[in-house]
């Protein structure tokens, strides 16, 4: 079996972004299988934008292709609106966050799609445990080659990502003690965590057949790497983020995706020499964002000193603010720095657990908070 894949190129950064929502009973705040209530409750609005996963107690939005970040916001804003009102009116909430804090994987119900089936078949409890949710961010790139170079170029600043989204400090009823354990769980798919080292178009094509024609891998979807190039829709795809708690800090890290991308993009055309960032440093700064978020202490990929991860956060915003202007996103990109001075999402669930000693008080709390699901 082997794969024919065309870049389908995008002439500007366009933009797209999928959010992983958990749907929770809204009495029980435990994850509840009502992905066919919900997409029934919908109906034919729902126009694609809506798609079941793995398991029942998923849902995953995506918005239309974008050009802005403010067209990305308006998109958001529409769907996740009926998305929060189909969910209520069935007995259900939509909890915003990386893992659930309680509810147990192996009593999940595996959505009855044939792709699933035999991805958990393959796979077994490596699959079953994927109870996870997260948020990728696609960026338009104009070519295969391009779209290679820039996942390399932009390996160095997924741990800052990570700090800025850690959102799931719970598994299980336990306390992890880390800021993204969501990101633990996705490293023990076969083909996940950071990607390898690809010089070009034709060497990610031959990792990608390879993988296949050995069976490894069923299909091109069966790679979960943090960062990957998407042919179909001729992007770069961030995919190292944990769900974030409010629409606001989706907008922000969107913008701050977006104008990396378009940065970067810049710098090859221009022949921008990029100093070398050694892969092990990137993976323990990796783990330093998984472990502490934006309380970690990274080493800047540039100077190779130790900095805090909310320093280097607002010194990436300033480096992107020309960017921001050309993308008309200065707004958005500068609401990261109110994100940095503020906890992140695994800060602020530890915060209500350490008020409440109660799990579900946890997920209660943050979807009363929400500006979006404190409608319901």
């Amino acid at each position: 079996m082997t794969a024919t894949l065309h870049f389908k190129g995008n002439d500007t950064p366009t933009l797209g972004v999928e959010l992983e929502l958990q749907l929770v009973d809204a009495q029980s705040m435990a994850l509840k299988s009502g992905i066919t209530q919900i997409m029934d409750a919908i109906g034919p609005v729902q126009d694609d934008w809506i798609k079941p996963e793995l398991m029942q107690c998923y849902t995953e939005i995506n918005t239309a292709i974008c050009h802005t970040v403010a067209e990305v916001e308006e998109d958001l804003t529409r769907k996740l609106k009926i998305l929060n009102q189909a969910a209520a009116a069935n007995g259900m909430r939509l909890f915003w966050g990386g893992t659930h804090p309680f509810s147990v994987w192996s009593e999940q119900e595996i959505t009855p799609i044939e792709r699933y089936h035999l991805l958990v078949q393959k796979m077994q409890d490596t699959a079953r445990r994927i109870l996870t949710f997260g948020m990728h961010v696609h960026v338009g790139v104009d070519t295969g080659d391009k779209a290679i170079m820039l996942v390399d170029r932009l390996l160095r600043y997924l741990p800052p990502l990570l700090s800025l989204s850690a959102n799931s400090p719970f598994w299980c009823d336990r306390n992890t003690g880390l800021h993204s354990y969501r990101s633990k769980i996705m490293e023990t798919l076969p083909v996940a965590g950071l990607p390898p080292l690809m010089r070009n178009w034709s060497e990610y094509l031959w990792v990608v057949n390879h993988s296949l024609e050995t069976g490894f891998i069923n299909t091109t979807r069966e790679i979960w790497w943090d960062i990957r190039p998407h042919p179909i829709f001729g992007t770069v795809e961030v995919r190292v983020c944990d769900m974030p708690q409010t629409l606001e800090e989706v907008v922000g890290i969107t913008a701050f995706i977006q104008c990396l991308v378009a940065r970067l993009s810049e710098n090859i055309d221009e022949g921008v020499y990029q100093h070398d960032t050694h892969p092990v440093m990137v993976k323990q700064n990796m783990w330093k964002a998984c472990r502490y978020g934006l309380t970690s202490t990274l080493v800047d990929p540039t100077t190779h000193q130790a900095i805090e991860a909310r320093e280097l956060i607002d010194q990436l915003v300033e480096f992107l603010l020309p960017t921001a202007e050309i993308l008309n996103c200065r707004k958005q990109l500068e609401g990261v720095l109110k994100l940095t001075r503020k906890p992140n999402g695994a800060e602020r669930q530890r915060q209500v657990y350490q008020k409440t000693g109660d799990m579900k008080r946890v997920v209660q709390t943050l979807v009363e908070e929400n500006p979006i699901t404190g409608r319901g």
